[in-house]
């Protein structure tokens, strides 16, 4: 799992992003025990405070449940962890075609790149 943290974004919405993308993909089912927090600080190299605030964060919104003395598992509802995935795709997504369209590429030449980008 790969933990590249943009140092120009707050951290702990990054770090639910990337638990939720992990859920949203199937790479953590429903059920299953996430990497402790001590884990998923030093994997992201940042604080153990800042993972057990994205922690609880995700559990307010019931992605994940902790058990106390046993860790974090993820939601049996993985429907909340698909949503947030789907937005940050289409966030991305969207910045993506500004970004092209302020160089002052069309839509269609915006497609003909990512055609040819597959394709190598």
């Amino acid at each position: 799992m790969d933990w590249i943290l943009d140092k120009k974004r707050p951290i702990c919405p990054q770090i639910c992003e990337r638990l939720c993308v992990m859920i949203a993909t199937g790479e953590s089912g429903a059920g299953e025990r996430l990497m402790s927090v001590r884990e998923v600080a030093v994997t992201a190299g940042v604080t153990p405070n800042t993972v057990q605030k994205s922690f609880e964060q995700l559990e307010q919104k019931g992605v994940i449940y902790s058990k106390r003395g046993s860790g974090w598992f993820v939601s049996e509802d993985t429907d909340i962890a698909r949503g947030v995935a789907s937005e940050l795709i289409n966030s991305k997504t969207a910045a993506y075609l500004n970004d092209m369209q302020s160089l002052g590429l069309s839509r269609e030449e915006i497609l003909n790149i990512i055609k040819e980008y597959q394709h190598e």
